[in-house]
């Protein structure tokens, strides 16, 4: 049993030398290849423990050594034959290297590299593929994780964990070269990184293939994200895949496999609408590690305080009608109300109250229990339930929690964002998966305003249902979908279908995937035509197919807290012969071919990884409802126009006109008033002047206060007042602005 969380490094020589990644974009997939060199130094032989993150949803599809001029490659084999190959090689006295993934987060590895003689060097030859997130501005989302937060471990949680040791990251001792080559269909139009790159290289006229390098000087105090921009975004395709000529036809790695991409446009009036209804539940982590820097470029600007800017967003955006509350979490949690109450003027007030007392002080990570009780809340009739959740993502039971949001997905959806280096992205990935929502990572200079609200609008579309997937192949030719049923489509967003074709077929025939929905009452769907002709790709569909069955079966149900040994065989076998890992399996190399046995007794070296905090104590979790510790602290002016702005708007959507909103605008009371024309109201009047200034100088973050300005101008409507053009044009003139009527949407 080791520790876990964050430990006092010891001053040891640490074998690892350089980390060297290259990465291959094709379209929307990514074929990652890491190179770890490790190099003995010391006078005895070690045994090197390096735990390390890599993207939840990677296939890792090969595992190789090479010490001297010997290369050995792993096999995959069930997790605890390995342990006991990998221990038997090391107490013989030989050369042998472990991969495996956590019991308790597929996100986290474990690379053992044992007996390394003194003055022997070994190179580490890692791969995985993965597919790349669209982000809601149509963008490809690749991460290299390059910090390993510590992740919480509920007490009594029980099960092994690894150990982590941790450094400042500016004391990492390796080194990182990463470097990326692009191909796509269609041009790139950009990349942009978190980190400092390189100037992107083109390689032919047409912009369809680039080369990119991440800087020298990498510190290691982020993660390594990449986000690729295609012209013409995204196509639906379908891409058939030659099957492996040794394997066995009828076998997942036999046949051939389709990867089948689809990007739902839904009509321009569903997309121009928002929902006046639903329960929205906003969970926010207030743990200690919500009080670090958002960037490092700003470290003033917490992680909290930004999460109460965007509460304060999400309450000024919500529709009249729907129902809300808000959950705080750490080891204990709280919530505002005790169940959902109605969206009015006064439980809006009585939230932004609490809201703006909301400290990271609620110790440790723990989301299991806040979202039991959310879960044991009867849902509220005729208001879809929508949950939130936001965290940095530092726990340990991510399987536990999933399988949760999971036997709940039939009553909610889940909306997922991770704040900040490190997040785990098997846990805000898998709670967007599970949840039928739509998840968001937030990092470096992202404003997480901008990416909360765009998931809001996504909310705030009619809820699809009745999702369906049909296949219409030649005769002789059958599809085995190795994907989880499809249980969410959003606008614009890809929907991933992986099938095993099982049978023969001539090269010029074709197939057809249809997905059928119902959206907002009418029936709709989207079709993808597809040539039968396979093409060689290395296998990296068929990995990637056998990734999603793999990760389906892990998550089946559980019986008495174990899998079934049925499921646990499958799982393994698919593994095996996939290639794949998986919880039950871990990749083992034992170099047999030197019969010299390594002398010396072994020590055990924890490799260092970059990380920024000590481990939390963990209380035992109780909860409770909002109370302040503390006496309430007096309300700090808020120094930013436009969050001053937004907190003076009422929950109708009007504003007041006072001296408050003047100081707002930049004006004084009397400045805002003798313009007014004489017949408009004083509210009418305010609202106008509000949405001329969001309008005429917040263009550039539209989409934080898109939601809230709708809400304004349906309000104006509903006050059929006179003189809407002589209130515009006099607003214009105030504020030295140019706004069009039919920009405002009147």
């Amino acid at each position: 049993m080791y520790r876990c969380g964050l430990l006092t490094p010891e001053k040891e020589p640490v074998p690892l030398k350089s980390i060297e990644v290259e990465l291959q974009v094709r379209d929307h997939v990514a074929t990652v290849v890491s190179t770890l060199s490790y190099d003995n130094k010391e006078d005895k032989p070690i045994e090197a423990v390096f735990v390390f993150p890599l993207p939840g949803d990677a296939a890792v599809c090969h595992f190789s050594a090479t010490v001297g001029q010997t290369q050995i490659v792993a096999e995959v084999k069930e997790k605890q034959q390995a342990r006991e190959e990998y221990d038997d090689a090391l107490s013989s006295g030989q050369q042998a290297f472990l991969l495996e993934e956590s019991d308790q987060s597929p996100d986290i590895f474990s690379l053992s590299v044992g007996s390394l003689p003194p003055g022997e060097r070994a190179s580490i030859r890692l791969e995985y593929v993965t597919e790349l997130a669209v982000q809601a501005d149509d963008g490809l989302r690749f991460c290299l994780p390059a910090v390993l937060n510590p992740r919480y471990q509920p007490r009594g949680s029980g099960g092994p964990s690894v150990e982590v040791t941790s450094v400042p990251a500016s004391q990492v001792p390796y080194t990182l070269s990463f470097s990326a080559r692009l191909s796509s269909p269609r041009p790139i139009s950009k990349v942009e990184s978190s980190s400092s790159l390189d100037p992107l290289q083109f390689l032919n006229a047409e912009q369809t293939q680039a080369t990119v390098k991440l800087a020298a000087g990498h510190k290691f105090d982020r993660d390594v994200e990449l986000l690729v921009y295609y012209k013409d975004a995204h196509q639906p395709s379908a891409v058939v895949e030659a099957g492996q000529a040794s394997a066995e036809p009828g076998s997942l790695m036999g046949d051939q496999v389709v990867m089948v991409s689809l990007y739902p446009e839904f009509p321009q009036a569903v997309m121009s609408s928002v929902a006046s209804c639903g329960e929205f539940v906003f969970v926010l982590d207030r743990s200690g590690s919500m009080d670090w820097a958002v960037n490092n470029t700003n470290p003033e600007q917490t992680r909290i305080a930004n999460a109460r800017d965007t509460l304060l967003l999400l309450l000024k955006s919500l529709p009249m009608g729907c129902y809300f509350n808000i959950y705080g979490f750490g080891s204990t949690f709280e919530y505002i109300f005790p169940e959902s109450v109605e969206y009015s003027e006064k439980t809006m007030e009585e939230a932004l109250k609490k809201v703006e007392g909301m400290q990271a002080d609620l110790g440790g990570t723990e989301i299991l229990q806040p979202l039991k009780h959310i879960y044991n809340q009867p849902c509220v009739p005729n208001q879809p339930r929508q949950l939130f959740v936001f965290t940095d993502g530092e726990v340990w039971n991510n399987k536990e929690i999933l399988h949760l949001v999971k036997e709940n997905a039939s009553s909610h959806r889940c909306f997922s964002f991770g704040i900040g280096e490190g997040a785990s992205s098997a846990l805000i990935n898998g709670l967007a998966k599970e949840g039928g929502g739509h998840a968001q990572f937030i990092t470096g200079a992202d404003r997480m305003q901008t990416k909360v609200l765009q998931s809001l609008r996504f909310a705030l579309q009619p809820a699809v249902v009745d999702i369906s997937v049909t296949w219409d192949l030649p005769k002789g030719v059958s599809a085995t979908v190795l994907s989880p049923p499809i249980t969410a489509i959003f606008h614009g967003q890809r929907s991933l279908v992986y099938a095993q074709l099982t049978g023969q077929s001539s090269e010029a025939a074709e197939g057809c995937v249809t997905v059928k929905y119902s959206l907002a009452g009418h029936p709709s769907q989207s079709r993808v035509k597809f040539s039968l002709k396979a093409v060689d790709t290395g296998l990296t569909v068929h990995r990637l197919g056998a990734r999603s069955l793999i990760r389906s079966l892990e998550m089946q149900e559980e019986e008495n807290g174990e899998k079934p040994e049925e499921v646990k065989k499958r799982v393994v076998e698919l593994s095996v012969q996939s290639g794949v890992s998986s919880a039950y399996t871990a990749f083992v190399a034992v170099n047999k071919g030197n019969n010299e046995t390594i002398q010396g007794p072994l020590v055990r070296r924890n490799v260092e990884t970059p990380g920024m905090m000590m481990a939390y104590s963990m209380p035992k979790l109780k909860k409770c409802c909002y109370k302040a510790a503390e006496p309430p602290q007096p309300k700090q002016p808020c120094k930013d126009p436009f969050l001053q702005l937004v907190s003076l708007q009422k929950a109708s959507g009007c504003w007041l006109l006072d001296s408050a909103l003047a100081a707002a605008l930049g004006k004084t009371s009397e400045e805002v008033e003798k313009p007014k024309p004489a017949p408009v109201s004083q509210d009418v009047w305010a609202t106008v002047l509000a949405l001329i200034w969001l309008h005429g100088f917040k263009m550039d973050i539209k989409e934080e206060w898109e939601l809230l300005a709708m809400k304004s101008v349906s309000w104006l409507r509903a006050q059929n007042a006179p003189c809407v053009k002589e209130c515009l044009e006099a607003a214009n003139m105030l504020l030295g602005c140019s706004v069009q009527e039919a920009s405002l949407g009147l």
